[in-house]
């Protein structure tokens, strides 16, 4: 199943656009991978992750860019791979934690 049967981008209540579940995600599933060129340095829509000793960048230029901030986060990442950690409805937005 690729990550356009799962997610959709539309205009968000928190920010600009925001990523939405196409259908009911399950608690722990698989959303999608953060793609991208490499990043040397920050700007919109670029992610770091801490990858063994040193931090690596992405330049997001597929859906998961889209991904605004909540206190309360419904999904995470595992390096640059999408996570649900918690039951998330069809139609409702994917937030993650920027802190986390």
């Amino acid at each position: 199943m690729s990550l356009k049967d799962r997610v959709y981008v539309a205009e968000s209540g928190i920010h600009g656009k925001g990523l939405f579940a196409k259908r009911n995600i399950k608690k722990g599933e698989y959303i999608g991978t953060f793609e991208g060129p490499p990043a040397k340095r920050d700007g919109s829509h670029v992610f770091w992750v801490y990858c063994g000793d040193e931090y690596e960048g992405r330049r997001g230029k597929n859906a998961l860019r889209y991904l605004n901030h909540s206190d309360k986060p419904n999904a995470e990442f595992e390096e640059f791979d999408l996570y649900a950690l918690k039951k998330i409805r069809m139609h409702s937005e994917i937030t993650i934690d920027y802190q986390g």
